[in-house]
C-alpha cells in the first residue's frame, strides 16, 4: 500500500507542477512556439491515416493552439486536450476549436472516437510508472486502424525535474518497447530536425497504428 501511496503522491507532484509552468507561461509560451514549423510532424501523422477524410484528430497536449489552427486549416475536424486551464483558454480563443481540459495522468477520452492523435512534445511529461495506462487510454480512443505521431526529446530513458517541469527521456529502443507493449505496431520514425547529425537532432519522431 505504501508503494503505491508513494506513486500517487508522485504523480500529484508532478503533474500539479507541470500545469502550473503552463499556467504561469502560457502566454508566453504561445509568443515563443507560435512559428515553429511542425508541418513535417503533422504530414507524417495525416499520411499514415488510411480513411476518408476530414479526419477526426485529437491534440494531445494543445498548448496555446497553434496546431489546432493548422488541422483545421487543411480541413480536419481537430480537438484539442490540454491540462492547463491558461494554454486551453487561449486554444479554444485561437482556434475555435473545443479543447478538453484534462490532468494527462487521469484521461476520460471516449472508445473509438479519433482518426489519429497528434502528441506532439506532450507525452514526455508522463513519468514511466504511469506511461501504459495513459498508452491504453490513447490506444482506446483511437479507431480501428487509427494513427497515433508522437515527438518527444530523447535521450537513455531517464526521468528528471528540469526547472518547474517533468520529464521521460526515451532513446528509440525504449519508447518502442512502451509502444509495442501497447499494442501499437511501428509505422516509422525520424530525428528532428531534419539534415543534421544525429547529435544534433534532440527531437525523436514516430508513428504508430492501433
Amino acid at each position: 500500500m505504501s508503494i503505491l501511496k508513494n506513486l500517487a503522491d508522485k504523480s500529484e507532484l508532478i503533474s500539479k507542477r507541470n500545469i502550473a509552468h503552463y499556467d504561469q507561461n502560457a502566454i508566453s509560451y504561445d509568443e515563443g512556439t507560435k512559428d515553429h514549423d511542425v508541418s513535417q510532424n503533422i504530414d507524417a501523422l495525416l499520411r499514415a491515416i488510411k480513411t476518408k477524410p476530414p479526419f477526426h484528430i485529437l491534440d494531445f497536449g494543445c498548448g496555446p493552439g497553434r496546431d489546432l489552427q493548422a488541422f483545421t486549416k487543411l480541413g480536419h475536424v481537430a480537438i484539442g486536450l490540454e491540462g492547463s486551464k491558461q494554454a486551453a483558454q487561449l486554444a479554444k480563443t485561437k482556434s475555435g476549436c473545443e479543447v478538453f481540459v484534462q490532468d494527462f495522468f487521469n484521461l476520460s477520452l471516449p472508445d473509438n472516437t479519433f482518426d489519429g492523435i497528434f502528441a506532439n512534445a506532450s507525452l514526455f511529461h508522463i513519468p514511466n510508472k504511469l506511461l501504459p495506462k495513459v498508452l491504453r487510454n490513447l490506444w482506446a480512443s483511437l479507431k480501428p486502424n487509427g494513427i497515433l505521431f508522437s515527438s518527444n526529446p530523447r535521450g537513455n530513458n531517464e526521468e528528471s525535474w528540469y526547472g518547474d517541469r517533468f520529464g521521460s527521456y526515451h532513446n528509440l529502443e525504449g519508447w518502442r518497447s512502451f509502444m509495442t507493449h501497447a499494442q501499437f505496431t511501428e509505422i516509422e520514425h525520424y530525428y528532428r530536425p531534419s539534415g543534421l547529425p544525429i547529435e544534433q537532432q534532440p527531437w525523436l519522431a514516430s508513428v504508430w497504428k492501433k
